[in-house]
């Protein structure tokens, strides 16, 4: 039989022995746990795999944001060098496309029967799918 390492005390009653087995047990069951966590390579695999996704979110997040604030740069360097015509009719059309929309939409608000007001979102996506439907009839006929 081995004998007992040399910095550990010898058992001096059978209680302290079943402790001192039991606390082995336990250190050498952490110890297989780690080892076999080691040898896991799937489970691996997809702690790396997370790492490298959290990493390119992350990246991705940083690279969108330069973006928009480079776009948000250029869209003011050009604004700057329209000439001043331009800006005032943009500003016009862009206030009569407003005028109509709400125009419209107090259209619809007046006319529309509760049922249909209530559904405006599957009417809206009813009629987007009978116009793309429309587009490619009239594409293949062609």
């Amino acid at each position: 039989m081995t004998q007992p390492p040399h910095d550990e005390p010898t058992a001096q009653s059978p209680e302290e022995l079943r402790e001192q087995v039991e606390q082995t047990r336990q250190e050498l069951g952490e110890t297989v746990e780690a080892l076999a966590g080691k040898t896991d390579v799937k489970a691996r695999a997809s702690e790396k795999a997370a790492a490298v996704k959290e990493q390119a979110t992350a990246k991705a997040t940083v690279l969108s944001e330069q973006a928009k604030a480079k776009a948000t740069e250029a869209a003011h360097l050009v604004q700057d060098k329209l000439p001043d015509p331009v800006k005032e009719k943009a500003a016009t059309a862009a206030d009569q496309a407003r005028a109509k929309a709400e125009q419209a939409q107090r259209l619809w608000q007046d006319k529309a029967p509760e049922p249909v007001r209530d559904n405006r979102g599957a009417l809206v996506a009813a009629g987007a799918a009978l116009l793309i439907a429309c587009v490619l009839l009239r594409r293949n006929k062609s």
